[in-house]
């Protein structure tokens, strides 16, 4: 059941991303909290974003601008690494507060308050038309690595800031993609190092099968709704995933999941 689960939800979340808006991270981080702790749920979704991420290196890397990606990558890969390292400091305080609803024990921590509140942040601010139509300078393309590389570090919630400002550094289509790409890249293989000498995966370890299917079944999405896709873009199913967002990061606040 698990493995169905994990299949269909990851196949969907890879898919949505482009009717969405959201990246795969942020749909995916949900699904596998139910089966890990919160920090190695945060991990296994970085090894299968970055997965998927090289996926698509090799059909859009002729395309990197490189002067907007060490711009914008070099402070990402800096501030990755510090936010990742926070995500350690974070995990390991104590439990503040639990509960019991009809038998049932919740448990409250800062780390799920934290990504809870990040998820709420981050749907809020991909659906508010005031932050679509976001003026940035480019000077300020260094801040948004910073930025996007800090809550990558953290969550894994790098592609909002990464979008908003990479679509002010006067890329084309095909330039912004392939810059994007990469620059998730630098993100997630210096997050990834972190949490490996940070977290300890020996639970992922024994349950390599699910990260297996989740790595499948991205790609599968991934190809799949890139061929549905093209150029459309469908408003109500992006509404329809930050509501959902907004629902799953309450959960988190409140300890339930």
């Amino acid at each position: 059941m698990e493995y169905l689960i994990i299949s269909i939800t990851v196949l969907f979340g890879a898919g949505l991303t482009f009717f969405s808006g959201f990246g795969l991270g942020t749909l995916m981080l949900p699904i596998f909290s139910l089966f890990f702790p919160l920090p190695i749920a945060v991990g296994a979704t970085a090894i299968v974003h970055f997965a998927n991420n090289i996926f698509k290196f090799g059909l859009v890397y002729k395309h990197i601008h490189f002067s907007t990606l060490l711009r914008f990558g070099i402070p990402a890969l800096l501030f990755a690494v510090l936010g990742s390292f926070l995500l350690k400091l974070i995990g390991d305080i104590e439990l503040f507060h639990t509960y019991e609803i009809n038998g049932h024990l919740f448990e409250m921590s800062y780390l799920k308050m934290v990504i809870g509140s990040l998820m709420l942040f981050f749907a809020w601010f991909d659906l508010d038309p005031r932050f679509t139509n976001l003026q940035v300078k480019k000077e300020w393309i260094p801040l948004g690595g910073a930025l996007s590389g800090f809550f990558g570090g953290v969550s894994g919630h790098q592609g909002a800031f990464r979008s908003a400002f990479l679509t002010k550094a006067g890329l084309t289509k095909e330039q912004f993609i392939g810059t994007s790409n990469a620059i998730a890249l630098i993100i997630d293989l210096s997050r990834i190092i972190v949490y490996i000498e940070t977290i300890n995966f020996t639970v992922l370890a024994d349950e390599k099968g699910i990260l297996g299917a989740g790595i499948l079944f991205a790609f599968i999405g991934t190809y799949f709704g890139k061929e549905l896709v093209k150029k459309t873009t469908l408003k109500g199913i992006q509404k329809v995933v930050g509501v959902l967002l907004f629902l799953l990061g309450t959960l988190f606040i409140a300890g339930i999941l």
